[in-house]
């Protein structure tokens, strides 16, 4: 990367001076160097009063550290972000180019907006969260080095009256480590002649936007960003990048495990907090459940929570959590929270009243010990692979259900259990998609486990089990000899939960 690396061997580089807004300059974040070795020169503006488009340590203390190295989002350093980007030029050819796109705001309607949540492969390779910008990685022609261009929106003082804070062309070399920027506005001038230039270029970014439905595909039309981009690119150069960044995503840093055990930590409590609670209702289960993730330091829901008492667990993806709960019932509830952009998935099945009934409990059993057996081959000396898991779980599964009087022929598995045991987390509860679970699962994968039994309401199934849903899952990090379970503190004993419920 270009000059990353020197700089780290001289221990000291001042940021450029000259800011537009005339602030401050300081060492350049990415040297990893001690406090003590940095060098801090400001003007006349502390960073404390500076103003970005999103939390730095200057600015928000409480969330970010300045320690050894300096943190960009919570728990990882620019040093982590600027290796990223350093481990992707790595795999691309010599004089190619890898092209990454922020999120865009999404609007409810009118003016009223979502949460803005950024897009990935984009926020991992840059640690940057604002909309409209874009990060290029350009390798060079003869060595083993890279530029990294960072586009973004300028400063802009009517527009962040209404919008907040923009972090602007400057930050983006600055904080964010960019050894280009410019004006996102001006892209088509910009993006044209390094493109051009390229001898391949990788990109997700569709050159044509699909519809994601035959609804949506009914009311199409293209994108006035993806006809931009086809303008300035050749569709003859253009490479998945997918494949590559998720190579690199799969594998978790320690920092990044870090803040997933902070993520299931936290949410582990909270699953085990309300456990003590007297539910009558799957909203307020749901509302208590992301009011304590927020409370003990998580940035909230990592994804929509599962909230299904009775039946309604038969829905894999039941997300109305609407319904009354009856004490005969169980509840399922999948959720987790989120820290630093780092997910955690959980899913816990528990009686609506203080205890199972022995038809509940010996299904419970069944799944639970599918799951111990399965968390504890999550382990590189298992040799094992997601897709073999999925196996075993299947034969235990058939096995334990064929000895509480289930007809196992024909198609039932695929009925009772019709989801996969698992799949990779990280930065998105379904991370790196398209990373084959037929990989050998090694040190730095980070996996859910999670079978389960949804037993229909219909003749076919024995009578005490009809309509019964059950599922545990847990977030495991794979270690050499040994599964770190992330999400520990979420108890899922039978003893434990019931006196927790009594």
């Amino acid at each position: 990367m270009k000059g990353c690396f020197r700089i780290v061997q001289q221990q000291t580089a001042t940021y450029r001076a000259s800011i537009s807004y005339k602030v401050f300059a300081r060492t350049k974040r990415y040297n990893g160097c001690p406090r003590s070795n940095i060098s801090r020169l400001y003007s006349s503006v502390s960073a404390a009063e500076l103003q970005f488009g999103q939390p730095l340590h200057e600015t928000h203390p409480h969330l970010l550290e300045a320690g050894e190295r300096i943190e960009v989002t919570p728990g990882i350093s620019a040093f982590e972000y600027a290796q990223r980007r350093s481990k992707l030029a790595t795999k691309l050819p010599n004089n190619s180019i890898a092209i990454l796109a922020s999120a865009e705001i999404k609007y409810r309607s009118g003016s009223v907006f979502y949460e803005f949540h950024q897009e990935s492969n984009f926020f991992y390779l840059t640690g940057f969260n604002e909309p409209e910008a874009l990060a290029v990685i350009a390798k060079s022609r003869n060595e083993d080095d890279h530029i990294f261009h960072l586009y973004v929106r300028p400063k802009n003082v009517k527009a962040e009256q209404w919008e907040g804070a923009r972090s602007g062309l400057e930050a983006a070399t600055d904080v964010f480590n960019a050894d280009e920027t410019g004006d996102i506005n001006q892209l088509t001038s910009i993006l044209s002649p390094i493109a051009s230039s390229a001898s391949a270029i990788y990109t997700d970014i569709p050159l044509k936007t699909p519809p994601t439905s035959v609804f949506s595909r009914f009311f199409s039309s293209p994108s006035s960003k993806s006809e931009g981009f086809a303008k300035v690119i050749k569709a003859s150069k253009v490479q998945p990048l997918k494949p590559i960044i998720n190579e690199i995503r799969a594998f978790k840093s320690d920092a990044e495990i870090s803040n997933m055990r902070k993520a299931g930590q936290a949410s582990g409590r909270a699953f085990t907090e309300a456990m003590r609670q007297t539910w009558t209702r799957e909203k307020d289960l749901g509302n208590y459940l992301e009011y304590e993730f927020r409370k003990r330091k998580c940035d909230g829901a990592a994804y929509v929570p599962v909230i299904a008492g009775g039946k309604n667990a038969l829905s894999i993806h039941y997300v109305r959590n609407d319904d009354v709960l009856h004490e005969s019932d169980l509840v399922l509830v999948d959720a987790g929270g989120e820290f630093g952009n780092y997910i955690t998935d959980i899913t816990r099945t528990f009686p609506v009243a203080s205890k199972f009934s022995k038809p509940q409990s010996d299904l419970y059993n069944v799944v639970l010990a599918v799951q111990r057996t399965c968390v504890s081959l999550c382990r590189a000396s298992a040799n094992t692979t997601l897709d073999k898991l999925h196996e075993i779980a299947e034969r235990a599964l058939k096995s334990s259900l064929t000895d509480l009087g289930f007809d196992m022929s024909g198609n039932s598995m695929e009925i009772l259990f019709p989801h996969h045991l698992s799949h990779y987390i990280g930065l998105d509860v379904h991370d790196t998609p398209g990373y084959s679970r037929k990989e050998i699962l090694k040190p730095g994968h980070c996996v859910t486990v999670e079978p389960g039994v949804y037993v229909p309401d219909t003749d076919r199934w024995p009578k005490h089990f009809r309509g019964i849903g059950i599922r545990v899952e847990d977030s495991i990090a794979v270690q050499d000899d040994s599964p770190y379970t992330l999400t520990t503190e979420a108890v899922k004993e039978i003893v434990d939960i019931e006196a927790l419920r009594s």
